[in-house]
C-alpha cells in the first residue's frame, strides 16, 4: 500500500476530529423504530427517515417474502437489458398514477434519481438556478451537468428568496440560454421548512422555465395521501420533473422521477446510473408496492406522524429550544458551535435518546443542530422520553 496515501488520510481524518467533524456511524440492531438496540444500548431514535413506520410493518414484510418465493433474490441484470421485472413495471404504473403525472422511471436511490436526471435534461446552452440550501444530490447532479449553474456566477439564490429568484430569471432570459430550469428541495432536508412552490411556480411560468423539486422529504408527509409538495400546493400539472424517494416515508429504497412520458423515454436512453446499474431486487419492488398501498389507504401512519410532530415541536418550543422554524417532522434544534453539539449528541445517547448532530459540511459552519425526527413509529411515551432527555442535557451544559 502506498504508505504517502495512508498518510494523508490519517492526517486528513485527525483533521476532522480537530474541528469536531468527524462522523462515526451507530449500528442498528433491530427492525427501524421508534424504540431500537443500536451498539448494544435501547434507546428512543429521533434520527430516522421512516416517517410512517413501514420499514416494519407486516403487510411490506410479507410482500418481500412472498416475491422472493415467486421471484428469486434478483434482477439479474441492468434494466435495460433484461432486468426490469413485471413487478418493477407495476411499481412505476403505481407511482405515476400516485403522482397524478404521465410516467415514472424508478431508479436505485434517491441521489443516483437525482445524478441521473439532471446530467441527462440540461445542456451546456442550459442554465440552473438553484436555492442555496439545496440537497447534496442536486448540487452533485448540477455539476455532472454541462449546464451553467455557479454560484459566484450569480445562478444561486438566497434561501427561499423569491426576488433573487426572479431576478436570475431576468438575467437568464437576458442571456438567452436555451433551457432554465429552476431546482428546489420541496421539504429542505436540514431545516424542515416547506419551498414556496406557488411563486416558484409563477416566476417560471412567467419567465419561461422549467421547475424541478427534489420531494424526497415531503413523499408520504406532504399533500394528498403523501402525495408530496406539488399535491400540498395544488400544482398537479405545473411541475416538470418531480423527484420521489422511496426510502423514507415508503420505508425501503430507491429514488424516482416522476413527469412526461418523453421524460421518462429520455432517461431511459440516457440517464447513466439507470443504464449502468442493476435492478432493484424484486423483493424491493413488491414491498414498495404494500408501502404504497398502506400510504393510499390507511390514513393512520400519517396521522399519527402529524401528531406527533405538533407535540414535539410544541413542547420544544415551550422548553425554550429553537426548531429554526420548522414546518414538517423535520426538526431541528439549533445549537451553532459544532463542539456543543456533538457533545450534546453524546450526553443525549447517555441518557437514552439518539438525536444526531449535524455539522459542516452538511450544514454551513457555525450552524451545527440535532435534527430530530419524531414518527409514526414513536408513542407518546417515547417523546415525553425524549422531552426530559433534552432538558436534563440543557440543564447541564447551561
Amino acid at each position: 500500500m502506498n504508505s504517502g496515501f495512508e498518510g494523508w488520510l490519517s492526517d486528513q481524518l485527525q483533521l476532522l476530529r480537530d474541528q469536531h467533524l468527524y462522523k462515526t456511524p451507530k449500528i442498528l440492531e433491530t427492525p427501524a423504530g421508534g424504540r431500537v438496540r443500536m451498539n448494544g444500548k435501547e434507546v428512543v431514535n429521533l434520527s430516522s427517515n421512516n416517517y410512517l413506520g413501514l420499514a416494519n410493518h407486516p403487510k411490506v414484510r410479507q410482500a418481500a417474502l412472498d416475491a422472493i418465493e415467486r421471484w428469486g433474490v434478483g434482477a439479474g441484470a441492468v434494466r435495460w437489458i433484461g432486468g426490469t421485472m413485471t413487478v418493477h413495471q407495476e411499481l412505476e404504473e403505481r407511482l405515476a398514477k400516485f403522482k397524478h403525472t404521465e410516467a415514472v422511471l424508478v431508479f436505485t436511490g434517491g441521489f443516483t434519481a437525482n445524478s441521473g436526471c439532471i446530467p441527462a435534461v440540461l445542456t451546456d446552452k442550459d442554465v440552473v438556478i438553484s436555492d442555496e440550501l439545496n440537497h447534496a444530490s442536486i448540487i452533485d447532479g448540477v455539476r455532472l451537468s454541462a449546464a451553467e449553474y455557479r454560484k459566484s456566477n450569480g445562478w444561486v439564490y438566497g434561501h427561499k428568496d423569491m426576488d433573487q429568484l426572479e431576478d436570475c430569471l431576468k438575467r437568464a432570459n437576458e442571456k438567452g440560454f436555451a433551457k432554465k430550469m429552476i431546482i428546489t428541495d420541496g421539504v429542505f432536508s436540514m431545516d424542515g421548512d416547506i419551498a414556496p412552490m406557488p411563486d416558484i411556480v409563477r416566476l417560471a411560468e412567467q419567465y419561461d422555465a422549467l421547475v424541478m423539486i427534489d420531494d424526497a422529504h415531503a413523499s408520504g408527509v406532504l399533500g394528498e395521501k403523501g402525495a408530496g409538495t406539488t399535491s400540498h400546493f395544488g400544482l398537479t400539472g405545473r411541475v416538470d420533473i418531480q423527484l420521489g424517494t422511496l426510502s423514507k416515508a415508503l420505508g425501503v429504497i430507491g429514488g424516482y422521477i416522476a413527469g412526461s412520458s418523453n421524460l421518462k423515454e429520455w432517461l431511459i436512453n440516457r440517464g447513466r446510473p439507470y443504464l449502468f446499474s442493476t435492478g432493484h431486487p424484486p423483493m424491493v419492488a413488491a414491498a414498495l408496492i404494500a408501502a404504497l398501498d398502506i400510504m393510499e389507504n390507511d390514513p393512520e401512519p400519517m396521522k399519527r406522524l402529524w401528531d406527533n410532530t405538533r407535540w414535539w415541536k410544541k413542547a420544544l418550543a415551550d422548553e425554550g429550544f429553537d426548531t429554526m422554524g420548522s414546518e414538517t417532522p423535520i426538526t431541528p434544534v439549533y445549537v451553532g458551535d459544532e463542539a456543543k453539539a456533538q457533545l450534546m449528541e453524546k450526553m443525549l445517547w447517555d441518557e437514552g435518546v439518539y438525536a444526531l448532530a449535524i455539522v459542516f459540511p452538511t450544514v454551513g459552519r457555525g450552524k451545527a443542530r440535532l435534527r430530530t425526527m419524531p414518527s409514526a413509529a414513536h408513542t407518546h411515551e417515547d417523546l415525553a422520553f425524549a422531552l426530559e432527555a433534552f432538558k436534563r442535557v440543557r440543564d447541564k451544559l447551561k
